[in-house]
């Protein structure tokens, strides 16, 4: 069984991200949504135009590393890429409130004990 990143030919991967080992971004964790905000163009490098296709909806990192069949520290390279040329935009998902979050305003708690005490 050929496993993604492990069997992978490094001539390929070193050639895929141009020699880097790391991403110049720390904008990318597994989780990470992104959207494409542009179409490919001709001559574009075969890796950025798929991830452009792939995210034509958010897409999470670790989802596109599965679809090109890449290890997740090569498509933060090439998500790097992309976004710094403005090809694609990142967010993170929104995470659950937190219980101060969800907590009432205390000036309001305030004025409320004090109208009890008035009545």
């Amino acid at each position: 069984m050929k496993r993604p990143g492990r069997d992978e030919d490094p001539d390929r991967l070193y050639t895929v991200t141009g020699g880097r080992s790391r991403s110049n971004s720390d904008a990318f964790d597994l989780v990470t949504l992104v959207v494409s905000e542009s179409q490919p163009t001709p001559g574009m490098q075969s890796e950025h135009a798929s991830i452009l296709r792939i995210c034509s909806s958010p897409t999470a990192v670790v989802e596109i590393a599965s679809d090109l069949n890449l290890p997740v520290s090569i498509v933060r390279i090439l998500l790097g890429d992309l976004h710094a040329a403005g090809r694609i935009t990142a967010r993170h998902p929104r995470t659950t409130a937190t219980a101060a979050d969800r907590l009432p305003d205390p000036e309001i708690l305030k004025q409320v004990l004090v109208g009890l005490r008035n009545l």
